[in-house]
């Protein structure tokens, strides 16, 4: 993951703030506290997280193009505007079906 920049009392586009980039997942941490962290995402197609698991409920809100999630086995295809919430301890999975942006929210 990249460095957190401080971008409070900002207004930030967030499609527009990560960019997708060949054969790769970029990251780009906004808000990183003991509490939760704020996590633009940017898929290449077919790129993808694999199968893992957390102790907090981890929300993703799609910015820009569409993805599979797999949680606890079953696929949930997803497109800009959507957000699913992904229940702790329930194995899942990103895979970008074409470019693909999210924001992964973590409360923790």
């Amino acid at each position: 993951m990249t460095q957190t920049e401080d971008i409070r009392g900002q207004a930030i586009r967030l499609s527009g703030y990560v960019d997708c980039a060949d054969g790769a997942i970029v990251s780009k941490t906004l808000l990183d506290k003991k509490t939760g962290t704020l996590t633009l995402f940017a898929f290449d197609k077919g790129q993808g997280l694999s199968e893992h698991t957390s102790p907090y409920d981890a929300t993703v809100q799609v910015l820009d193009g569409r993805a599979e999630l797999m949680i606890g086995g079953k696929t949930v295809p997803v497109q800009a505007g959507e957000l699913v919430i992904m229940p702790a301890n329930v194995p899942h999975a990103v895979r970008a079906v074409e470019r693909f942006k999210m924001l992964l929210i973590m409360i923790r």
